[in-house]
């Protein structure tokens, strides 16, 4: 199953506190039907219905079926630039 770092946490709580007041805002990763390996993420106000759910201290990502199966293995890494943008890097577990 995908790890969240400390930094990612962070960051995610941030952005969803930021981008919207839903209660159960989170990052989702979801597979692009048009590129196959391809993964985008984006804020989401919730799962879908086949998401799975990663929780860790308040911070949520929702993975589509496709991204959890490509992200069982990984952890995912974020820091946030001077100007105040996120990025996010995934690395193996370990």
């Amino acid at each position: 199953m995908l790890t969240l770092t400390d930094n990612a946490v962070q960051v995610i709580r941030d952005l969803t506190a930021q981008s919207t007041g839903a209660q159960d805002a989170g990052i989702r990763i979801a597979s692009q039907a048009d590129q196959a390996g391809s993964l985008v993420l984006s804020i989401s106000e919730g799962p879908s219905g086949s998401d799975q759910v990663i929780e860790v201290e308040g911070a949520r990502v929702y993975l589509d079926p496709v991204a959890a199966d490509a992200l069982d293995t990984k952890s995912l890494d974020a820091d946030v630039d001077a100007q105040g943008s996120p990025s996010f890097r995934l690395a193996e577990q370990g």
